[in-house]
């Protein structure tokens, strides 16, 4: 089929779907008032901003400054096997919202293996309008949605969360990077729904000296009246709680700065725990804790090049945010739902951040959508039933297949840190753990002969099974089909991290001033000039 027919058969089929969910959101308004249908539970999704798998007391961090947390772990479910879809914020978060890897959504780029991945303020792509995000399939089931925090899926208008099914939004498009000078690059707005409420350190402060901030507490507040809003009105509700305390430069409020043994970084995981203990608190006030699936986890891993001041901990796992070792992908994760889920329970099932798009959409009795790739999972009979799934998680860089787990073990096709040149000048994702051959500072192919670890004997990715032993012959028959049907099968969406353009925010470090960082080959452009740093 010749490519625009394809693009042709693409918008006719989001249109037919969009024309179901319609007809479904009709009838359901119409069925609001019986009495003779049980009300679906509530959905709350809590995502982290950069923390990592070892910063939860539950997961062995030695403070154990997360009394909510691991308390919320202890009358729940934790999957200690938890992984996001993407080792950078917005494509793991498009992922989420859509369940779908970052490359069918195109929420990747095309220049040199991800290293301008990110949605900084140039970037002017975003979240295709024919992608079905969470939000707009659950109105089928009567749900109000909010999303209190980071978007970070675009900034133009078409890309915003109220034309992608969210009902309400308070927050910002994109993370609090900043503060700029307002003259050639200006700081980052904040949202209330269509409006423009402020902008960071503006309307809204953070002191970068003191760290000092408010701003987890109003995102708290937001959610707090949202939830009493909508149990008040008997309705449904998804909130999607995306606060970014933990995604350097970090903050807290005053009563918090200065509380912990861990520092600022400390200090702002402390106050998001009260913040977590606040909204189960309100929820088991309300009586509607047994009617509410609560999921806690993270976007990517730790940022380690911001630790040990401003990043968290990985625990004992390799790496953090930006490769796609255990430490950049491995999450925090907890599911929470008194009187359906039993308590202290631990899932070893293989998870992602996708998997919370299937599930909520198991959770509103909707199947998800048939005309397109879903990678998510249902982790309702994990949780539920304690039934457990076979299923491999694939992990990119920009276009690139990076690695892959199945069952135990980790294949790595590809090996890279970041650049020489970078880490010479301090740039380091890795601080401390350099394992020879495996965290490179070049970008080495092992698609013939992958490096595989065995994640339940080396967490640590430090052992590369022998080449020559039966138990890598073993893994790699298995891994190999796989990944041969995957790729097969997989249908690149448009690269929307590629769309750039250099008049929307004109700055530039010096000397990478008359560059087109979507234009010029990425292969010609110094590492220096791609943002940020």
């Amino acid at each position: 089929m010749a490519p625009g027919a394809v693009a042709m058969a693409s918008v006719a089929a989001a249109t037919t779907w969009r024309l179901v969910l319609l007809l479904l959101l009709l009838l359901s308004i119409a069925g609001l008032g019986a009495a003779d249908g049980p009300r679906p539970p509530n959905i709350l999704l809590l995502l982290m901003d950069d923390m990592g798998w070892g910063d939860l007391g539950v997961n062995g961090e030695p403070s154990r400054e997360t009394p909510n947390l691991d308390r919320m772990a202890a009358e729940g479910t934790l999957f200690p096997n938890f992984y996001s879809a993407n080792p950078l914020c917005s494509p793991s978060r498009a992922a989420l919202l859509t369940g779908r890897l970052p490359i069918r959504s195109g929420f990747y780029t095309t220049n040199g293996r991800a290293r301008n991945a990110y949605t900084p303020q140039e970037i002017v792509g975003g979240i295709p309008d024919d992608e079905l995000l969470l939000p707009e399939l659950l109105k089928g089931a009567g749900y109000v949605s909010k999303i209190v925090g980071k978007w970070h899926l675009g900034h133009r208008p078409q890309f915003h969360p109220l034309k992608h099914g969210f009902d309400e939004w308070f927050g910002s498009p994109n993370c609090h990077f900043g503060p700029y000078d307002n003259r050639a690059r200006p700081n980052i707005p904040v949202y209330r729904d269509w409006e423009m409420v402020g902008r960071y350190y503006e309307e809204f402060p953070i002191d970068v000296k003191t760290g000092e901030a408010n701003l987890t507490q109003v995102y708290l507040q937001e959610a707090l009246d949202f939830i009493k809003r909508q149990q008040a009105a008997q309705r449904p509700f998804f909130l999607y709680w995306a606060i970014d305390a933990t995604h350097a430069p970090v903050y807290a409020s005053r009563p918090f700065l200065g509380t912990s043994q861990r520092g600022r970084y400390g200090d702002a995981v402390r106050e998001i725990d009260d913040s977590v203990g606040k909204i189960l608190g309100l929820l088991q006030t309300l009586r509607i804790a047994e009617n509410t699936f609560v999921f806690f986890t993270s976007d990517n891993g730790a940022a380690l090049i911001s630790a040990p001041k401003q990043g968290g901990s990985n625990g004992p796992f390799l790496c953090g945010k930006q490769t796609t070792f255990e430490g950049g992908v491995r999450e925090p994760a907890i599911a929470w739902w008194p009187g359906r889920i039993p308590a202290g329970q631990v899932s070893h099932q293989l998870g992602s951040v996708m998997d919370l798009f299937t599930t909520g959409l198991s959770l509103a009795g909707l199947a998800p959508p048939s005309d397109r790739a879903i990678d998510g999972l249902d982790l309702l009979p994990a949780v539920l039933q304690g039934r457990l799934t076979d299923r491999p998680i694939f992990y990119y860089r920009g276009d690139t297949l990076m690695a892959v787990t199945l069952g135990q073990y980790k294949a790595h096709f590809w090996t890279w840190t970041n650049s020489w040149e970078e880490f010479r000048q301090g740039v380091d994702f890795c601080p401390g753990q350099n394992v020879s051959g495996v965290t490179t500072h070049t970008q080495e192919e092992h698609t013939k002969l992958p490096l595989i670890f065995h994640l339940g004997r080396d967490p640590g990715e430090r052992y590369p099974l022998s080449f020559a032993s039966t138990e890598y012959l073993d893994a790699l028959r298995g891994i190999t089909p796989v990944v041969q049907q995957h790729q097969k099968a997989l249908v690149p969406g448009q690269p929307q991290l590629n769309v750039c353009n250099q008049a929307v925010m004109n700055w530039a470090p010096p000397g990478c001033e008359k560059l087109g960082k979507c234009l010029t080959p990425p292969e010609s452009i110094p590492e220096k000039c791609f943002w940020p740093h």
